[in-house]
């Protein structure tokens, strides 16, 4: 892989409608009165394998199933970029961690239930991970997130309404995870096979029906938890791989709001403006990258200085002009310093240095090489931000 590009992507929407709805149907931060009611009807981009998100790695699954499903904890939808600061409780009413950071323990709502009626328990939260762990007799066709949890010792449900996840080490980023999309609360009492073609959750929506290849049902949970949640009667995904048809039947109407990630590129932006003026459409970065790969195996690839050239001379500005109109970002893997990364756990304490800069240390014959790879690095992607600091030498302190 010689460079990657940061995508942007345009989601439109038929005047504010969906807009707005979408967004409170699936949060709880506190808003006025909302309207109730109405089906909306959503573009989804491609077919998913199942309806399972802890069999599943494509956000053709994660789109139309999040509101079927809830967390223990949660991003807050309402803050633009996600981090430590903007987690907030879902099922969970409250967490701590204990002094030696090591057991995470979560206080669960009460008076929950799932779609089928039965009440939500400590016991589903521990069911959970023992299934994704592998643990159960039951097992996970695929098991995409397992490598996640490989510090994770067990999952004990204290009480029924307390369960606490024991660690074998400090990882105060664990909740980051649990807050993902990706990690959902699965009922003990569905076996697993079952919750890929009617999964039953604890959220907004419950499962009606899915039509492979054609579209995916859901309804309002008169039930739901939260007071007042969903304002929607249901959401109705009809899946159109292909974007331009999909762009059509936007701007015919058929649909109140493209798929939210890949729904519109930006030349086509233009076409669905002049064609559909009241589309409001917006802008956003998304996760997702465009990369270049070549194959190191084959010649003149196999050589690793020409691979480097290849790096240093790829112009990653016009890449994002042609392909995303000047809207793109160039993208990278920068890791932070172990010093920007301490903890109250002291994870680090008595380390003054990057763990990589005391191997080099050790290991001498490792720096020159290091710190041409720095220097290379620092080239690529800080050359032209006039204010960025610049990487450590091999060996100073942070």
């Amino acid at each position: 892989m010689t460079g990657t590009l940061g995508r942007c992507a345009v989601q439109c929407q038929r005047g504010l409608f969906a807009a707005v709805v979408i967004l409170l149907a699936l949060t709880a931060g506190p808003v006025a009165a909302q309207k109730s009611g109405g089906i909306l009807s959503v573009h989804q981009w491609d077919n998913p394998p199942s309806l399972s998100i802890h069999e599943e790695i494509t956000i053709a699954t994660i789109v139309p199933m999040m509101g079927v499903f809830n967390n223990l904890v949660m991003y807050d939808q309402h803050v633009p970029q996600t981090s430590l600061n903007s987690i907030v409780s879902d099922l969970a009413a409250s967490w701590s961690w204990n002094e030696d950071g090591k057991a995470l323990t979560f206080k669960l709502r009460p008076g929950v239930k799932w779609h089928d009626g039965k009440p939500f328990t400590a016991r589903d939260v521990k069911c959970t991970w023992d299934l994704v762990l592998g643990r159960t007799p039951q097992k996970l066709r695929t098991n995409p997130r397992k490598a996640w949890y490989q510090n994770l010792e067990e999952v004990a449900a204290d009480d029924d309404l307390t369960a606490t996840f024991r660690l074998r080490r400090p990882q105060p980023a664990l909740i980051a995870l649990l807050a993902s999309g990706y990690s959902p609360i699965y009922p003990c009492h569905v076996p697993a096979p079952e919750m890929r073609q009617h999964p039953i959750g604890t959220g907004p929506f419950k499962f009606v029906e899915f039509k492979p290849n054609e579209h995916i049902k859901v309804a309002r949970n008169p039930d739901y938890w939260k007071p007042g949640r969903p304002y929607l009667d249901g959401i109705e995904y009809t899946i159109v791989p292909n974007r331009s048809t999909a762009i059509l039947a936007f701007v015919a109407g058929n649909f109140d709001m493209t798929f939210p990630y890949f729904g519109v590129t930006m030349p086509l932006l233009k076409d669905v403006k002049s064609q559909a003026p009241d589309a409001v459409c917006e802008l956003r970065p998304t996760n997702a990258g465009g990369t270049l790969i070549i194959n190191r195996n084959k010649p003149p690839f196999d050589n690793p200085e020409l691979r480097r050239a290849l790096t240093l001379a790829l112009d990653r500005n016009g890449f994002i002009d042609i392909l995303t109109a000047g809207q793109g970002k160039i993208g990278t893997a920068m890791q932070p310093r172990i010093g920007r990364m301490r903890d109250r756990f002291g994870l680090y304490r008595g380390v003054d240095h990057d763990p990589f800069e005391i191997t080099a240390r050790q290991c001498p014959g490792l720096v020159r090489h290091r710190q041409a790879l720095l220097d290379q690095r620092h080239q690529l992607f800080f050359a032209q931000a006039p204010h960025a600091h610049r990487l450590p030498r091999v060996g100073a302190p942070p």
